[in-house]
C-alpha cells in the first residue's frame, strides 16, 4: 500500500490553532500567574514533572497553564523542552538516608524505629466538597494551630532510624543489589525493553502516567494468585540534596534540593527461598508529593521481581506506561486515515467476494 501527499486545508487548520488561543487567552477571569499555579497546584505541577522527566516547577507551570490542564498534554510539552535542553553532566548518586522527611509513616509499625512524622496528610480528613467561602479569610496570613515547633525541612534525629535495616538485620530481607546493574539505565537515550536491568523499570516508572501505574499495580496485586497482603514498610516525603562534581576542585558540591516521595513495600514469601520465612521488599521513588505514584512502584517493582513474565507484566511496566507515547498514539488516530481505511475496505469486500458475499 502506497501514501501519496495531500495538500489543502491550511486555512482550516489555522482557524482550529486560532481558536485554541483564543481559548487559552480569552475569558472574563484574571490571567493564572505562574507563582498561583506553582504554590496552588503543586500536586498537579509535581505530577507533570515526574511524567515529563525534568525538575522544573515554573516550566511545568507554564505547561500546565498553555495545556489549560490537560495534565498529560502538559507532561508532553515539559518532555519536548526537555529535548532542546543540552546535557551538561551527571549528578552523583545520593544516599535517601539524608533526606529530610517532612512526612514519614510506616504502616507496617505501631512504633518504627526513629517514630511516625505525619506532616501534611489528607488521609484522615473527610472527602467532603468545601461550599464555603472562596478561600480561607487572611489567607495569605494563615497558621496552622498547635502545631510542631520544628522546621518543616527537618525531623528529629531520632527519626533517622531506618525500619528496613531492623528487618535486613535480622535476616528478614533478601538481598536485591545485583551487580550486573552498577549505572542507572537512562531511558532518555536508550530503549527499555523487557530483560533490561531493575534500574530501567523503575526510571520507566518513575516517567510513567500516574494513573495508568496505578490501575496496573491494582490489577496485578489484586490478583488472586498474590494471596499474601502487600504492606508498606515506610513512606517518605522530604527534600533531597542533589550533588555534582566541580569542574574545577573535583569535589561534590550540592546545588539543590529536588522534592520526592520514596516507599518501601513487602510481601513476605521470598525468593529464591518460597519458605515463608522471609520478605520480598518493592521500592519506589518519583518527583515531587505524589504518594500513589511511588507506593504503586514499590509494588510494580516487587511483582516484576517476583515473576516477570506473568501476564506479560514487565513488558507493560516498560512500554504502556507512558502516558505521552500513549495520548500520542491516541490523538494520531484523529489525523487523516482514508488511504488505511480505503485499503481495508478494499479488502474486507475481497474476502466477501471471494465468499460469495456469504460472509
Amino acid at each position: 500500500m502506497g501514501y501519496s501527499g495531500v495538500r489543502g486545508g491550511q486555512e482550516a487548520i489555522e482557524a482550529a490553532e486560532r481558536l485554541v488561543e483564543r481559548a487559552r487567552f480569552g475569558g472574563h477571569s484574571r490571567w493564572l500567574e505562574l507563582d498561583q499555579i506553582t504554590e496552588r497546584l503543586g500536586p498537579a505541577v509535581d505530577r507533570v514533572m515526574g511524567e515529563g522527566g525534568l525538575w522544573a516547577p515554573h516550566l511545568a507551570a507554564r505547561a500546565i497553564r498553555q495545556s489549560q490542564g490537560d495534565l498529560l498534554e502538559a507532561a508532553q510539552l515539559l518532555r519536548a523542552h526537555r529535548s532542546t535542553l543540552p546535557r551538561l553532566g551527571y549528578s552523583l548518586p545520593v544516599d535517601t538516608a539524608e533526606l529530610p522527611a517532612v512526612r514519614r509513616v510506616s504502616p507496617a509499625h505501631r512504633n518504627p524505629p526513629g517514630g511516625q512524622l505525619l506532616g501534611r496528610s489528607a488521609d484522615f480528613t473527610p472527602r467532603l466538597l468545601d461550599l464555603g467561602p472562596e478561600g480561607p479569610a487572611g489567607a495569605h496570613t494563615c497558621e496552622v494551630p498547635n502545631g510542631p515547633d520544628l522546621p518543616h525541612d527537618r525531623l528529629p534525629e531520632s527519626a533517622g532510624s531506618d525500619p528496613e535495616a531492623v528487618l535486613r538485620d535480622a535476616g528478614l530481607l533478601p538481598d536485591r543489589r545485583n551487580t550486573d546493574d552498577p549505572e542507572p539505565y537512562d531511558i532518555t537515550r536508550a530503549p527499555a525493553r523487557p530483560g533490561t536491568p531493575r534500574s530501567a523499570r523503575l526510571s520507566a516508572m518513575a516517567h510513567a502516567e500516574t494513573g495508568s501505574l496505578t490501575h496496573l499495580w491494582y490489577t496485578c496485586g489484586r490478583s488472586p494468585r498474590h494471596q499474601s497482603p502487600e504492606i508498606p514498610l515506610e513512606l517518605r516525603r522530604g527534600r533531597l540534596p542533589l550533588r555534582v562534581t566541580h569542574p574545577h576542585t573535583g569535589r561534590p558540591v550540592t546545588v539543590a534540593a529536588v522534592q520526592v516521595t520514596e516507599a518501601r513495600t513487602v510481601r513476605p514469601v521470598a525468593r529464591p527461598r518460597p519458605d515463608g520465612t522471609r520478605f520480598d521488599l518493592g521500592y519506589g521513588l518519583c518527583f515531587g508529593e505524589n504518594e500513589p505514584k511511588a507506593l504503586a512502584m514499590a509494588g510494580l517493582d516487587l511483582l516484576v521481581h517476583r515473576d516477570p513474565h506473568t501476564d506479560r507484566l514487565e513488558q507493560k511496566v516498560l512500554i504502556a506506561l507512558d502516558g505521552p507515547e500513549a495520548s500520542g498514539f491516541l490523538e494520531h488516530l484523529k489525523l487523516p486515515h482514508y488511504v488505511d481505511f480505503r485499503s481495508t475496505m478494499e479488502r474486507v469486500q475481497a474476502v466477501r467476494a471471494a465468499a460469495g458475499g456469504r460472509a
